[in-house]
């Protein structure tokens, strides 16, 4: 079955179907995939009931994957529910069972509702993210995205200019720090999340198309002193994330949501029924470098 993409979004977002997940994809159909993330930066494939390794052999044809690792709080492989490439972006522990209200491993993931891209936090930060709803609430629990690309097309010229050259340091110190997280790190984590610097405009390697690189985990601008760094920061994200920009994805169990980290940046919402399970399992595949390095396409 040929492969088609239909928008979902007027800016981005594309709804495929035409693929079967759990099946090995030839080169024509990676091929559709990777030029329909280049145009959507978003796409969603409905009912994927794939297996952890399905999802994996999926994830690898677009790259190397990243492993969670130090980009955690779960730094032992004895406390992880998942495997070594899977991030666990769950409400359970290592045995199944419902997190508590004040669990630690709760707390630090709440920052999964601020808007981010995932590992900016990385000297290579992420190339993409899918993300598999193996288990999903019945009300709430959507994850927002918004278009990098175009809310930086609707800047206006004095502002790009402003940015264009700009670099930003970004860390999970900053972004747990937000949720008053941040007192709370142990010396080993402090050390695991020293802060990196990233491009805070990006040009795309395939479509040249530059895009805004924002994220919570930004605190600070090079050269800048910190309040205005951050003001010039929630200002950009405050306009990134105006509903012209934002797609809502509303789950439905066994969806597959991929994403470029490098176009967008999106967020969990909250759900309310704390007795339910919210099984999320993502895989994420590496980029190739650090972005103060990327000269423009």
């Amino acid at each position: 079955m040929r492969i088609e993409i239909q928008p979902l979004h007027p800016v981005f977002v594309g709804e495929v179907s035409g693929v079967d997940l759990r099946r090995p994809l030839d080169a024509d159909a990676v091929a559709a995939i990777e030029q329909g993330m280049d145009r959507y930066a978003v796409l969603v494939f409905h009912d994927q009931r794939i297996s952890d390794e399905e999802q994996i052999a999926f994830s690898e044809r677009f790259g190397a994957l990243e492993r969670p690792g130090a980009a955690s709080n779960i730094t032992k492989p004895e406390d992880r529910r998942l495997g070594p490439l899977l991030a666990d972006i769950s409400n359970l522990d290592k045995n199944d069972r419902l997190l508590g209200r004040d669990d630690r491993q709760r707390m630090f993931n709440l920052g999964n509702q601020l808007w981010h891209s995932d590992s900016s936090f990385r000297a290579v930060p992420a190339k993409y993210s899918l993300l598999s709803g193996r288990v999903v609430p019945a009300k709430g629990g959507n994850t927002e995205f918004a278009d990098m690309r175009a809310a930086y097309d609707a800047l206006d010229d004095e502002t790009k200019a402003e940015i264009e050259d700009l670099v930003c340091e970004h860390s999970l110190i900053y972004s747990r720090g937000i949720l008053g997280f941040a007192d709370d790190l142990t010396e080993q984590e402090r050390r695991n999340f020293e802060p990196v610097r990233q491009r805070l405009v990006r040009t795309h390697p395939v479509t040249g198309r530059k895009s805004l690189y924002l994220s919570a985990h930004a605190g600070r601008i090079v050269g800048w002193p910190t309040p205005e760094a951050r003001a010039l920061l929630r200002d950009l994200t405050e306009h990134a994330t105006q509903r012209e920009f934002v797609y809502a994805h509303v789950w439905r169990e066994n969806d597959l949501v991929m994403w470029d980290n490098r176009q967008t940046m999106h967020r969990a919402r909250r759900f309310r029924d704390m007795a339910e399970v919210r099984d999320m399992r993502r895989t994420t595949v590496a980029g190739d470098g650090p972005t103060v390095e990327q000269a423009a396409a």
